[in-house]
């Protein structure tokens, strides 16, 4: 039986400045109509910024959708047309007051593909230089450097609740040959 999922038709139900929603009827593959909601989201960028004495920096923010503040890995939305190394290397800036000398794509995966488009590049970047720290104009975040040994404590104990950074963290310890 063929995995897919053919359009039949699509309701747009809200467009906003992040995301949009849509309502897509579907013909499942036993030949059955259903409908599927999906956030529509540009995509975003998160970046595993490791300083020079080998600690990740992580921004603390509270999340409105999860009701608490969050330690993540710097991230953000791209623009429409935006390529997401550039992406990368804003969000970096203007979220930590750092500038990569070195930058690399690391994996793409889908956040949430039950409900949502939303693709995440990430990226591994080094070789940090101190700049100024710009962020968006509604954006409070304090910004931490911790040990990769450290958040990996804090991933077993529930502190870090976000998938981009558990993803990242993870990533990051396994190009190290950690032992987890």
């Amino acid at each position: 039986m063929e995995q897919k999922e053919p359009t039949v038709s699509t309701r747009k139900v809200f467009e906003g400045k992040i995301i949009n929603l849509r309502v897509d009827e579907v013909r499942l593959p036993n030949g059955k109509i259903t409908t599927r909601e999906i956030v529509e989201h540009p995509g975003g960028v998160s970046i595993v910024a490791v300083t020079n004495d080998g600690k990740i920096l992580l921004v603390k923010q509270y999340r409105k959708p999860a009701e608490e503040v969050l330690l993540e890995i710097p991230a953000g939305k791209l623009e429409k047309g935006e390529d997401p190394l550039e992406c990368a290397k804003r969000e970096l800036s203007e979220e930590t007051g750092y500038e990569a000398g070195h930058i690399e794509h690391l994996i793409t995966f889908y956040t949430t593909p039950g409900f949502s488009n939303e693709k995440m590049y990430l990226y591994f970047a080094k070789d940090l230089k101190k700049s100024k720290v710009h962020p968006d104009e509604d954006e409070f975040l304090e910004v931490g450097e911790y040990f990769p040994e450290e958040l990996w404590k804090m991933i077993l104990e529930n502190k870090i609740k976000d998938s981009k950074t558990i993803i990242g963290v993870l990533y990051y310890l396994k190009m190290r040959n950690e032992k987890i």
